[in-house]
């Protein structure tokens, strides 16, 4: 006769299987979605472009995202996760170089590996951020006031010079995604079709000396 012992590993281990896939299956269809999004807009998308892309039912989008506008939020949502990870444990003990390096490093690397999603951010900011509101004045607030609170702790032990903290972070943003954003003339400028990974690197290396020496920091080596 079967134990119960015998009957809970099997559930686990189709719980964890029905899970992997549920991941597996979530992502691809986060992808397809930055990628028809970016495209197309969000009035312009439709879930069954989406599934088309995704090589899945339509089925499926509904239920793990159960429209379009929580499909969209949820691409919304892994962005600015993506975003800010690297910024988000920062404490008065770190070192602030390299902190900030870091954090420069990642938002310049995000923008290499998905400038489609940097996009859609860009996009949703410029038209009022109609599905991000509730997050920008609440959660993204506190945010920004808590690391911009480390920041001035920084500032108050004399590890940096003396800045508007709030007014870094923005340059930080503006600085990193703008290699996205703007990729189209970037390019242009550099006469290239498309980017190379020095350019990232060059990139990196730039903006971090000149935020950083403009804090009294050095680069990390």
């Amino acid at each position: 006769m079967e134990s119960a012992q015998h009957r809970l590993n099997e559930a686990f281990r189709t719980s964890k299987k029905i899970g992997r896939i549920r991941q597996k299956n979530e992502s691809i269809i986060i992808q397809a979605a930055e990628v028809e999004f970016a495209k197309n807009g969000f009035k312009g998308t439709s879930l069954n472009a989406v599934a088309k892309r995704a090589g899945l039912p339509k089925s499926n989008i509904l239920y793990y995202f159960k429209s379009k506008h929580g499909l969209y939020g949820a691409l919304l949502a892994d962005i600015l996760v993506m975003w800010n990870q690297s910024f988000n444990d920062i404490t008065v003990d770190s070192d602030p170089a390299q902190v900030l390096y870091s954090y420069i490093e990642e938002k310049i690397h995000y923008s290499s590996t998905h400038p489609l999603a940097s996009k859609i951010f860009a996009t949703e900011i410029i038209q009022g951020a109609p599905h991000l509101e509730p997050y920008l004045s609440d959660d993204l607030g506190k945010w920004v006031k808590e690391r911009a609170s480390v920041i001035q702790a920084w500032i108050d032990a004399g590890k940096i010079k003396p800045i508007q903290p709030i007014h870094l972070i923005f340059l930080i943003w503006s600085s990193t995604q703008h290699y996205a954003d703007f990729a189209t003339q970037i390019q242009w400028a550099l006469g290239k079709e498309a980017y190379e990974p020095e350019d990232f690197e060059q990139a990196t290396k730039t903006i971090a000396t000149i935020i950083l020496g403009g804090l009294g920091l050095s680069v990390p080596q």
